[in-house]
């Protein structure tokens, strides 16, 4: 969807793993901000995008190294706002003729605090709201650090690691820290990024009242009076781009809701039901469990397992399409962090951490062209918009389910029985936390089924039965995630729940593990 009437920021990724925190703070501050990698930002690009604004990313990679990443000279050309974080901070230093040094004993990682230091007054309301005196915390993770800046910086603060933690040459206006205020555990970090988008002069354009007007239109100049069928699985981001091309082209969408037989439990009725019920939509309910299962048979491996019902999703939606006359478009509620996660690009510092089923290009066997309306939205925007819509709180307030279901928490072997036990663990662990008055306050949850057996006892009588883990994480974005802290008592009421009543499970635990370094799913 083409956004070039909003003020833009150009985000240059260099490979950071939290890249994507950055454009969500910009985006609460209602201000729009592409991610691109730094190689695909040439001095063309820079002329048709017209940033209001730039940020240079962290990264893994190291400046003194020979071929480490760059951005284009042209970006200190542009007259614009520029603001360098970590790597970013370090690789503008070294361009503009200060010096980088490896660690050398300054590295840190972790938390850390900044002590302000030089004429604030100068940074022109960059650090407003921020101690003037004392000390701020800032979350740190840099090897390298500045050692000698470049003309016409000056040093704004300090750490016991960073001499120049907080840099600046305020009459080209460019702004350099050496934490992440990105991240949660930088607790004012979103701060420097409103006075830093205030500075540069943004009008906090975007919302998400506008952005529903725009999609409508996009959807309609894109659909014409052809047919579109969406995918639909029940969450909250399937369910607001059905809302959202419903709204645009009415009865020409049609909505296929797949069983592959990876769902929790009785959920396929329960959404079927919820569309047809409150949205009046036309929806198919393609039973297609057995194509599925079979399919999944003997297969362990995480990312086999997405490819294959990414597959087996490609090929369902060619056999109903194949039925409905005139259909020309495939729907899907694609997300931003989707697009992001999936990226690698060619000879960059990025990884791919997981593929998703639902990013790409459909093969041109298909026949089918991609609607994808919430491509440029994060989890809490499309929330947002769902409230735009009017969407009943059930479909908006669900916490997020994967496209690949049941099979990515089932670590290892997937068994018709090891997910009827899933199942049934799950509806009691989300059943407790309904009836604790915890699910609001819980971004996700679910059970896992572990690929281990365990020795237990029940009765008088020796079980040897499979182990499974909780999981529940706050989050704001899904991009980082925390554990939800449930009292002992919760976790020894819920166990006992799930081993008295699921027949195959012995052990329960509960996984305390951050995204990063862990993922939310656990494959």
């Amino acid at each position: 969807m083409d956004q070039s009437q909003h003020q833009r920021l150009l985000i240059v990724d260099f490979g950071s793993q939290v890249t994507q925190l950055i454009a969500r703070r910009l985006r609460e501050s209602n201000v729009y901000c592409e991610i691109h990698p730094f190689n695909l930002v040439t001095p063309e690009f820079l002329t048709e995008f017209r940033p209001r604004a730039v940020i240079l990313s962290g990264g893994p990679a190291s400046v003194p190294d020979a071929g480490s990443p760059r951005p284009p000279a042209e970006i200190f050309e542009l007259g614009v706002p520029v603001l360098g974080i970590c790597y970013g901070q370090q690789v503008m230093q070294q361009m503009l003729g200060g010096e980088v040094l490896r660690g050398e004993g300054t590295a840190e990682f972790g938390r850390a605090y900044v002590t302000p230091a030089g004429k604030l007054d100068l940074l022109e309301g960059w650090f407003d709201g921020l101690e003037s005196t004392g000390r701020e915390q800032v979350w740190m993770s840099h090897g390298d650090h500045v050692a000698k800046l470049a003309p016409g910086f000056e040093v704004f603060g300090t750490s016991p690691g960073a001499p120049f933690a907080i840099t600046a040459d305020p009459s080209r206006h460019f702004y350099a820290v050496q934490f992440h205020p990105e991240v949660h555990h930088t607790p004012k970090g979103a701060r420097l990024y409103e006075n830093f988008v205030r500075i540069a002069g943004f009008d906090g354009d975007w919302t998400m009242a506008g952005y529903r007007e725009q999609a409508v239109q996009a959807i309609r100049d894109q659909v014409g009076d052809a047919k579109v069928i969406c995918a639909l699985s029940g969450g909250v981001d399937s369910s607001v781009a059905a809302a959202l091309i419903h709204e645009a082209v009415g009865d020409q969408l049609t909505c296929v809701f797949v069983d592959h037989g990876l769902l929790r439990l009785n959920e396929a009725q329960e959404v079927v039901t919820m569309f047809r019920d409150h949205m009046n939509l036309h929806v198919i309910h393609a039973e297609e469990q057995e194509l599925f299962l079979s399919a999944l048979e003997g297969v362990s491996d995480p990312e086999t397992k997405r490819k294959t019902i990414g597959r087996l999703f490609i090929e369902v939606f060619q056999k109903y399409a194949d039925g409905i006359e005139g259909a020309r478009f495939l729907a899907q509620g694609t997300l931003y962090p989707d697009v992001i996660e999936s990226v690698s690009f060619s000879g960059g510092p990025s990884v791919t951490i997981k593929s998703h089923h639902n990013v790409g290009g459909l093969p041109e066997k298909m026949g089918l062209k991609l609607v994808e309306p919430l491509r440029e939205l994060f989890k809490d925007e499309v929330r947002a918009l769902g409230k735009e819509l009017s969407l009943p709180p059930s479909f908006i307030g669900r916490h997020p389910f994967p496209g690949p279901g049941l099979a990515i928490r089932c670590p290892g072997e997937i068994t018709r029985a090891k997910l009827d036990i899933l199942r049934k663990a799950d509806a009691v662990y989300i059943d407790q936390i309904r009836r604790h008055g915890l699910y609001d306050d819980i971004w996700q949850a679910f059970c896992a089924i572990l690929p281990v057996r365990t020795v237990g006892v029940m009765g008088d009588g020796r079980t040897y039965d499979y182990a499974c883990a909780l999981r529940a994480v706050t989050s704001v974005d899904g991009m980082t995630a925390d554990f939800y802290p449930f009292s002992h008592e919760f976790l020894g009421e819920t166990a006992t729940r799930i081993i008295n009543e699921v027949p195959g499970i012995n052990r329960v635990t509960y996984d305390i593990t951050s995204k990063p370094p862990g993922t939310i799913e656990w494959e």
